[in-house]
């Protein structure tokens, strides 16, 4: 391994814990802990305090367990410290994660009752009105995505660790203004109904495939920040090892937002059932006859 190489990997310790904690952040374990212990406790003993709540059920739970589980995953275990240094195909499943998986199940698992109180500051409900519009979240985040993935951008970044991790939160919060109109635990911020909502997940899809076209149908390695690893690291080339990550990033996209499509239709559908059903009882009970009438 050169000196290069061994830049790139950033090490500036030595010893046991260091190892550990460049593969293991032991920072963000703690962060996930107290993250999630705050939320058990604001969802059972704490729950009172808050203005018209409501129970919340052992699955809307699990949602937000199991994306705090990812967060942790994708941010602070093995697969970041690989992706970054090593292979960019982990990279990219890393960030698939990250932008594509996490932040629908976190919105899922938070109930509108828990999120109410900090909006009655009147500069977050004003940021708030911005960050629910359906036509910034879905160009924002789009335009983060492809502009992360502009080779000089990039290696950029990857050189400069301050600038990658403003960019990243920059990124991560554009994906969670992205998702927030299809989850919204919000319902006064809702402003589409599900035939738009299924719409602006479509259109998701077609923005994010330009970046991954780039990247999947390169002839060459175009991230100088992973040419020189050497493939004993990667089993494979540094070539298709960087194709691999672009279809990887297409893959989980689609299945994600297969899903996220498949989970509005249906909402949609069984409200329209509901409703349906709601104005049959009511046309039975208009056109019942009168009892008296039957008397008569």
């Amino acid at each position: 391994m050169d000196a290069s190489q061994m830049g790139h990997m950033g090490h500036t310790g030595s010893g046991a814990f260091s190892e550990f904690a460049a593969l293991w952040s032991p920072g963000w374990i703690l962060v996930v802990i107290i993250v999630g212990w705050l939320y058990a406790m604001a969802v059972g003993r704490w729950r009172q305090q808050f203005e018209e709540s409501s129970p919340v059920g052992i699955g809307k739970q699990l949602y937000f367990y199991i994306g705090l589980l990812l967060f942790y995953v994708a941010e602070g275990s093995p697969l970041y410290y690989y992706g970054h240094h090593y292979s960019f195909s982990a990279h990219m499943l890393q960030q698939s994660i990250s932008y594509l998986v996490m932040p629908p199940l976190l919105l899922l698992g938070l109930p509108g009752w828990l999120l109410r109180p900090a909006l009655r500051i009147k500069a977050i409900h004003l940021l708030m009105k911005g960050f629910a519009s359906p036509v910034i979240s879905l160009f924002l985040f789009n335009l983060i995505f492809s502009l992360y993935h502009i080779p000089v951008i990039m290696d950029y970044l990857m050189a400069n660790p301050l600038m990658h991790t403003l960019y990243s939160i920059i990124f991560m919060l554009a994906a969670f203004q992205m998702w927030f109109p299809v989850f919204c635990p919000l319902p006064e911020y809702n402003r589409m109904n599900e035939l738009r909502r299924m719409a602006y997940i479509f259109v998701n899809g077609i923005l994010l495939t330009p970046a991954c076209a780039l990247i999947i149908f390169a002839e060459e390695p175009i991230y100088a920040s992973y040419k020189g690893i050497s493939e004993q690291f990667l089993f494979m080339s540094v070539l298709n090892d960087q194709q691999l990550g672009g279809v990887v990033m297409k893959i989980i996209q689609e299945i994600v937002y297969a899903i996220a499509l498949g989970y509005t239709f249906f909402r949609w559908y069984r409200k329209e059932r509901k409703q349906e059903e709601e104005e049959e009882l009511a046309l039975e009970g208009y056109v019942q006859p009168h009892p008296n009438m039957n008397q008569a």
